[in-house]
């Protein structure tokens, strides 16, 4: 299949993704758009995983302040250079975030921060509805019931506000890809009067 400019084009604006890594999904999909999504989304996370030992040196404070005033939200982005920071898609994505930390509350960036006291205390709770299970599919229940948990109160696991479609964990590896630079969220506040 031919792949035209318009498709291209298109992927582009879906993504935000360079026009060659664009063409190159495309023509790896053969033309299937719903295809060339997986596979950026796949070389996405590759990008991110080759980047991490990488040192961060740069950023950005992106923030939140609500109409109502009564709750904002600060937001530390970080990169490996000024030249990435300065620029102003990777100052949206920092104030994107901190607008989503303002209506979601996360207490937590990452699963790695979750303190081992924390899970014990969740797996007591949970340890009564997995009684009675056969004994291996316990782990595996439990597992469910901790990740689901957990899940909404990790900033990098819960889905966009503005596009549920994807996670604030994606659109950081995404920043990853189009920025060519490690990236991550170093830090999180949140205020609010209620």
């Amino acid at each position: 299949m031919e792949i035209t400019s318009q498709m291209i084009k298109e992927l582009r604006e879906k993504t935000g993704i360079s026009v060659m890594q664009c063409k190159k999904s495309l023509e790896e999909a053969e033309g299937d758009m719903d295809k060339a999504l997986i596979i950026l989304k796949k070389k996405r996370s590759e990008a991110a995983d080759k980047k991490a030992d990488r040192e961060i040196g740069a950023g950005a404070v992106g923030s939140y302040l609500h109409n109502t005033n009564e709750v904002a939200s600060l937001v530390l982005l970080s990169c490996e250079t000024d030249f990435v920071s300065k620029n102003e898609e990777f100052v949206a994505l920092a104030n994107d975030i901190a607008m989503h930390v303002s209506a979601m509350s996360p207490k937590y960036i990452a699963k790695e921060e979750l303190d081992d006291a924390m899970i014990e205390k969740a797996k007591e709770v949970f340890a009564e509805e997995v009684n009675g299970k056969p004994e291996e599919m316990r782990e595996k229940i439990m597992e469910g019931k901790l990740a689901s948990y957990f899940k909404d109160q990790i900033l990098l696991e819960q889905p966009f506000v503005k596009n549920p479609e994807t996670t604030i964990g994606e659109m950081v590896t995404g920043a990853v890809q189009k920025f060519g630079e490690k990236v991550m969220v170093s830090q999180i506040s949140r205020v609010s009067v209620k």
